[in-house]
């Protein structure tokens, strides 16, 4: 599909998982596309301290997924906004029902 974007993760903090052996995110989570140098929201992901996660997808780190969304204390509601939240209570696209001629 031509016009899908895929996001990646960036998180305030991270740690380390026994289990799957590898780096997870902490804190509060934002989305970010590869090639750029700041979040969907727009913050600097230099500026801000903020590690990447190009292993992970954004539907994988919100709490509804149960991914790897265990230490996940904050997803941020404009990346949120930007990138969707695709989860068991996500409501469907906006459609018109009965539009006026």
């Amino acid at each position: 599909m031509a016009g899908t974007r895929r996001y990646d993760v960036a998180a305030s903090g991270r740690w380390w998982d026994e289990d799957d052996h590898r780096w997870l995110p902490t804190g509060e989570v934002h989305a970010w596309e590869r090639g750029t140098n700041q979040t969907v929201c727009g913050p600097s992901l230099h500026r801000s301290r903020l590690s990447r996660f190009s292993a992970l997808t954004w539907t994988e780190v919100l709490p509804e997924s149960g991914g790897a969304a265990d230490a996940v204390r904050r997803v941020c509601p404009r990346c949120a906004a930007a990138a969707g939240r695709r989860g068991a209570d996500a409501r469907p696209a906006w459609r018109r029902v009965d539009p006026r001629p």
